[in-house]
This record gives structure tokens, C-alpha cells and sequence, in this order.
């Protein structure tokens, strides 16, 4: 399925999938550090069990910030610009990463030290939240219409991408002997995250504004109305677009979070290598990468819904039996679990989700509904979902996922039923301004 693709759109799309990777690689980061980690040096004082859950509430915290993040740089996307919030999102990511590696544990500091990595863990998450509607926005308005699903799909690459990344950091960091690992080694992966942000940088700032934007300005400065807040704009003109987006896609964001963070030690507890472990999910991480564009290029033909439908019923009827494969001591099913999870079912679902959710918004206020949309989706599936899997594991006993697959199919048949309902707005205005303000870039 190949899309042709002009110069300065490659550039643009190169800039996306480049910033939401090293986004995403320090958020994601914190993860695979919270499921390994955090729990010993920085919940001593805990059990392991209990550990473990304080290591993922700490991680929920940053999925519960990203909302605020979407709120705060959609404001000022939509009336300042994508590229500037752009610039300033991975700043405030790089930052905050670099602190992390060099936080003092519980040991050295005693209960200030799990405070700092929350404070740190909330700037994280206040980060990528603005990062990801800018990034979609600036491939989908740069885009042809009929290329959107593609185009708007880079920025979800990097979801992906900087996972995997992070998972090679990551795991050949943990191949160290235990106690160095432990001690500094761990530390590594976040330290690197500056040489990252230094790279994106210089990427990002070659990219030129999104013309779908200075298209706008340009109206407002010839009609001389004073533009409305943006966030009223959407609550006014978009509250039912909102709820639908975040529930058709809420199923993408458990299933994603599930496989990169719970996943993991339940995986180890059922007798797998923590290194083999690591290394199948960077494998299906990869092609996850080619699979997201390949589902959204296809919503670009059949539609959004059908695609993202199709998905969420396989997850429905699958996530049973994943589990149930990764519980086996067989490395071959846990290639499988992860392949059949990420990179095909729930790739189906995320990969048309940011020209789903974007294409429901006018471009006056597009950064801030579509940033909500999307960050209180992914707060609910991503950061809550495996901190109640791994509570509901607990109380079940012993490595018993049936309460785990409960839960995923109870949130797969709410996603299902708000996909069956066409949330989409309909405005021709905007989609004329859209194209007319695409075409310059073509």
C-alpha cells in the first residue's frame, strides 16, 4: 500500500514521527523503569507486592497530567501556533527525563525522593501531552485530505518507535551485573535522553508552521472578530465529539499500556527471562512502527471506523487467550501474545486514531479538543488500566489473569459501542479551508 509523498511532506512527516518518538521513548522509558526498578529503590519501605503498585501508580500520575498538558499547549497551539508548542513540549520532556537519572533514591534521601519522581513523573506526563496533537496536526494539516489517515499516523509511529528505542536502551542497560544495573546503570537510558532532545530539536525547527493555521490567523486578522477561547470552542461546539473520541479509541491506549508495562512482569512471574521478555516486546515494537501507517492508510480507503472496529473485537475475543500464552513457559508464545496484540489488533485501532479524532474538530480549536480527546483516552486506558490490572491480579492470587481479562473486555465493548456511533463533524467550511491551505505545501 504505498502513498507517494512531495519533498517538504516528508520533511514534515520525518519531523512528526521523529518528535513523538523521543517523546514517547522518555515517557514509555519511565515504564519499563517502573515495572523493573522503582519499586526497590524508591518503595523500600513496601512490600513487593505493594511495591510494585506504588512504582505504577507513580507511572498512572503521568497519564493523569497529560489531559492538563493537552489542555495548556492546545491553548497556545491554537492561538500561538503548533510549532513553537512543539518545541517547547519536548524542552520540558528532555528536562524532566535528565532529573529522573539523577534523582537520589529512597535510600539516600528517604520519603522526598518518591515525592521528586512524582513531581518529575507529572512534568512527563504534562509534556506529552501537549506533544501529541501538535505533532498529528502538523502532518494532518500539512496533508492532502485523502492522505490524512497516513499523513496524521506518523505521530502515532513514534509511540512505537520510541518504546523500542527504549526497550534496546533499556535492556542492554540491564544486561550489566545485577548490582551495578541497579546502582547507576539503570540511570544510563535517561541520561541519553538529552543527546535525544538535541537531535530533535534540530529537526523540529526546520519544519515550517502549519499552514492549515496561518490560514486561520489570516481570516481572524481580516474579519477583526475577537476569536473565543479555545476551550470554550469546544466545549460548545464539540462536547459530543469529545466523549465519543475518547471512548472509541480508549481501547488502543489499555491494550498498548497493558503489553509495555504490565505485561512485563507478569511475563517474568509465570518463569520467563526478564532479558527475553524485553527483547520479543522491542521485536513486535518494531513492527508495530509498519503496521500503524499500514491500518491507517487503509481507514484512508474503507474508513476510520470499520478498521478501528475490526480491531477492537479481536482484542475482545484475544485477550484471553495472550494471557494465557504469555503464562506459558515457551517463548515462541510470547513472540505470538505480543505479535497478535500490538502490532496487528492494536495497531488496527491506534493507527487511524489521530485522523479520527483530528478530523472531528474545526481548525480554530483543533489542538485543544482534539489533545483532550486524546490524553483523557489515553489517561483512562493507558494510565489506569495497569494499575488496576495488576491490583486485580493481586486479589485474584497467584498469576491468574481471569479478572485481567474482565476488565479489558469490559472497556472493549464500551470502545466498540461508541466506534458504532459517527462522531465525526461534518463542516464544510472547514474542510474547504483545510484543502485550500494544504494545497500550497503539495
Amino acid at each position: 500500500m504505498s502513498v507517494k509523498t512531495p519533498g517538504r511532506m516528508k520533511s514534515v512527516l520525518f519531523s512528526s514521527f521523529m518528535g513523538t518518538a523521543i517523546e514517547f521513548y522518555d515517557f514509555l522509558l519511565y515504564g519499563l523503569a517502573a515495572s523493573l526498578v522503582f519499586a526497590p529503590l524508591y518503595f523500600a519501605n513496601l512490600s513487593p507486592a505493594l511495591g510494585i503498585v506504588a512504582s505504577f501508580a507513580t507511572l498512572a500520575v503521568g497519564y493523569l497530567a497529560r489531559p492538563l498538558g493537552g489542555l495548556i499547549f492546545g491553548h497556545f497551539g491554537d492561538r500561538v501556533g503548533r510549532k513553537q508548542m512543539l518545541v517547547l513540549t519536548m524542552l520540558l520532556m528532555g528536562g524532566a527525563s535528565f532529573c529522573i537519572g539523577l534523582l537520589p533514591t529512597q535510600a539516600a534521601i528517604g520519603q522526598l525522593a518518591p515525592l521528586l519522581l512524582i513531581v518529575l513523573r507529572v512534568i512527563q506526563g504534562i509534556a506529552v501531552g501537549g506533544e501529541w496533537g501538535g505533532a498529528a496536526l502538523m502532518a494532518m494539516e500539512h496533508s492532502m485530505p485523502e492522505r490524512r489517515g497516513f499523513s496524521a499516523s506518523f505521530a502515532n509511529m513514534g509511540g512505537p518507535a520510541g518504546a523500542a528505542l527504549a526497550t534496546v536502551v533499556f535492556s542492554l542497560c540491564s544486561m550489566m551485573p545485577e548490582e551495578l544495573f541497579m546502582t547507576w546503570g539503570w540511570r544510563l537510558p535517561f541520561l541519553f535522553s538529552a543527546v535525544l532532545v538535541g537531535v530533535g530539536l534540530f529537526v523540529r525547527l526546520k519544519v515550517a508552521e502549519s499552514p492549515v493555521f496561518l490560514e486561520t490567523q489570516r481570516k481572524e486578522a481580516a474579519s477583526q472578530h475577537r476569536r473565543v477561547h479555545p476551550l470554550l470552542e469546544v466545549v460548545r461546539k464539540y462536547p459530543r465529539a469529545v466523549v465519543i473520541a475518547c471512548l472509541g479509541t480508549i481501547m488502543a491506549f489499555a491494550m498498548q499500556s497493558l503489553l509495555a508495562t504490565f505485561a512485563i512482569p507478569y511475563a517474568v512471574a509465570a518463569g520467563h527471562n526478564r532479558s527475553e521478555v524485553l527483547w520479543i516486546s522491542l521485536a513486535t515494537q518494531v513492527i508495530h512502527v509498519f503496521t500503524i501507517p499500514m491500518f491507517a492508510a487503509l481507514s484512508d480507503r474503507v474508513g476510520r471506523r470499520k478498521v478501528m472496529m475490526t480491531g477492537v473485537i479481536g482484542m475482545i475475543l484475544l485477550i484471553h487467550p495472550i494471557w494465557l500464552m504469555i503464562a506459558v513457559d515457551n517463548v515462541v508464545l510470547l513472540f505470538v501474545a505480543f505479535l497478535i496484540g500490538n502490532p496487528l489488533l492494536q495497531a488496527m485501532v491506534y493507527g487511524p486514531t489521530a485522523a479520527y479524532i483530528t478530523e472531528m474538530f474545526g481548525a480554530e480549536s483543533r489542538y485543544t479538543g482534539a489533545s483532550l480527546a486524546y490524553q483523557v483516552s489515553a489517561t483512562l486506558g493507558g494510565g489506569l488500566v495497569p494499575l488496576a490490572a495488576t491490583a486485580l491480579l493481586a486479589a485474584r492470587g497467584g498469576n491468574d489473569p481471569v479478572y485481567v481479562s474482565g476488565l479489558v473486555i469490559t472497556i472493549g465493548i464500551v470502545s466498540l459501542l461508541a466506534l458504532l456511533v459517527p462522531g465525526r463533524r461534518q463542516n464544510n467550511d472547514h474542510a474547504q479551508a483545510d484543502t485550500e491551505a494544504s494545497i500550497s505545501v503539495q
